[in-house]
């Protein structure tokens, strides 16, 4: 699956980008300065919201992986906190050690809402393609928190819902005078 990765300064750099390579299901970027996973005014572009999150993650270059957590119920030589399931995420992004979300702690140990995503989609809290269905569920859920941005499609589009947010973005840069 193609996801690329563009730096777009300006809301006529993003449109001449969509027209190019585009259109796209989903298009991400930070909502706060300085951006936490992505440089200064950096897009990812992709298809489906997994292959956007695992890019701004750099879920391959970085060899990640749903591995299991020390924290095992079923080892009584460790005192385990009750919120965490015996699953984490092997080189987790150091940058969101300090982000305080309820789906994960710092290290990438995942914790019961995880499992009770898993839950909801009638899955197996030991089946590790449901813990990461799961796990990038929950992180699309919660990416306005953490600070970005996620445009996806609306209203049965196939592409990501741009005119609103390319209408504010447009309108900053002239207020800024840039246009």
């Amino acid at each position: 699956m193609q996801v690329l990765r563009q730096i777009l300064p300006h809301a006529a750099d993003f449109k001449r980008f969509w027209k190019q390579a585009g259109p796209f299901a989903f298009a991400l970027t930070s909502a706060e300065f300085p951006p936490v996973l992505l440089a200064p005014e950096e897009w990812i572009f992709g298809h489906t919201a997994k292959d956007v999150l695992k890019e701004l993650m750099q879920f391959t270059q970085n060899k990640m992986a749903f591995v299991p957590a020390d924290f095992n119920p079923d080892n009584q030589g460790i005192l385990r906190p009750d919120n965490l399931i015996p699953w984490k995420i092997r080189h987790f992004p150091e940058e969101w050690n300090h982000m305080a979300t309820g789906f994960f702690m710092p290290q990438g140990h995942l914790t019961l809402a995880v499992a009770e995503q898993i839950k909801k989609t009638s899955g197996k809290e030991d089946d590790i393609l449901q813990v990461a269905s799961a796990f990038f569920v929950l992180l699309e859920k919660n990416l306005d928190a953490m600070g970005y941005v996620l445009l996806r499609p609306r209203e049965g589009s196939k592409y990501a819902a741009i005119r609103k947010y390319l209408a504010e973005w447009e309108q900053d840069d002239a207020d800024a005078g840039l246009v």
